[in-house]
């Protein structure tokens, strides 16, 4: 366990942290429209429109624009054959662009090596992959070279150290023994594969510290946290796997069950503030509506995720994530059902600082 990730705090100090948690939470589902506790406000970003695209989801951003993927209620393996939205947004929500893909999307993230959008589709079986450019606005569509060991699809997608990596998602087997993470590469113009964590392997329960062993039914969102680990949400099994050096002989796993003052939640999207300046977005897929979250200043690295917990008629939040225990802390509450979760950042000299960092990560990368 790292001490860096996962300092030592004592009893007394839980004890409080466990008060606030509830103290802070808001009155949940009895405002009609999401609320925000204090130093965080929340209004909205856009809308979907009925008859042209619903549902949104995922959500990229790419500079100064925002992409959103809207799922229309499609079916998840493609079967139907219907077509899905992605669509661009300047910062104000206004709408500037938007694309169609064939299939169910579901994952939607900006490759920060290549600049280019990975859209992903049908999670729940049949997986195609298309990579659209921003600035050409082309868009090229990838075949997968083989099925998906777990039975399933790839749902959600997430880059690190100039790799790739995919989350598989609903496996067909229980106990799932198949890769719930793998690493994502094009070869011969088709997605090839390798497994990087499998759906049954050995994890360490951060509030026990003892090993157990992992049984992923349903691996869904990912991100990379500030640190340098995948972080793999198990919706289903309210539950986050911290995946460590993926890849690499000194590969190891952290479980994080998950608690909120609702209940036990499951969670789609986890997102760590990049910047100080700016908003967070998260889209609530029922109610058509994505969601714009403000704060004097965010602190970076700060997690947050979106998810459902309760049995209220509004049980969907967006809550402070604490790594360490796997507790959120609310801060909007009385959501129908968040998924997806982007930051915008307003702060353009910081931008362009790190767009200069990933070039030199880029290059050091190219020369080893």
């Amino acid at each position: 366990m790292s001490t860096a990730l996962f300092p030592v705090i004592s009893r007394n100090a839980l004890v409080a942290s466990a008060a606030m948690l509830f103290s802070v939470a808001p009155a949940f589902g009895q405002a009609s429209t999401p609320t925000a506790v204090d130093g965080y406000h929340v209004s909205v970003f856009a809308r979907g429109y009925k008859g042209k695209f619903t549902a949104p989801d995922s959500i990229a951003v790419y500079k100064d624009h925002v992409y959103i993927g809207y799922g229309d209620g499609n079916d998840p393996t493609g079967d139907d054959g219907k077509s899905n939205m992605i669509v661009e947004y300047n910062r104000a929500g206004q709408m500037v662009y938007s694309f169609t893909v064939k299939g169910h999307n579901d994952g939607l993230k900006l490759n920060p090596y290549t600049h280019k959008l990975w859209v992903m589709q049908n999670e729940d079986a049949n997986p195609s992959l298309v990579i659209f450019d921003p600035d050409t606005r082309v868009k090229q569509t990838v075949p997968f070279a083989a099925a998906p060991a777990a039975g399933g699809g790839y749902d959600d997608i997430t880059f690190l150290k100039g790799k790739t990596y995919l989350s598989a998602s609903n496996p067909a087997h229980n106990p799932n023994a198949e890769p719930a993470i793998v690493e994502a590469k094009i070869e011969g113009g088709q997605v090839v594969v390798t497994p990087v964590l499998e759906g049954n392997s050995t994890a360490k329960n951060v509030l026990t510290g003892q090993p157990v062993t992992l049984n992923l039914q349903d691996p869904d969102s990912m991100t990379t946290s500030p640190t340098g680990d995948i972080v793999l949400d198990s919706q289903g099994d309210s539950e986050l796997i911290l995946v460590r050096y993926p890849g690499s002989a000194a590969q190891s796993a952290l479980q994080i069950p998950l608690s909120s003052p609702y209940g036990q939640p499951q969670v789609d999207d986890t997102l760590f503030a990049p910047s100080a300046d700016g908003f967070l977005l998260v889209s609530d897929e029922p109610a058509n509506v994505i969601y714009k979250i403000t704060k004097d200043v965010f602190i970076p690295g700060a997690a947050y995720s979106a998810g459902v917990a309760g049995a209220s008629s509004a049980p969907g939040f967006v809550g402070r994530l604490d790594l360490e225990f796997g507790q959120l802390t609310p801060i909007v509450s009385g959501m129908q059902s968040p998924h997806g979760l982007g930051f915008v950042s307003t702060n353009d000299k910081e931008d362009e600082t790190k767009l200069e960092e990933m070039k030199e990560a880029c290059q050091i990368l190219l020369a080893n």
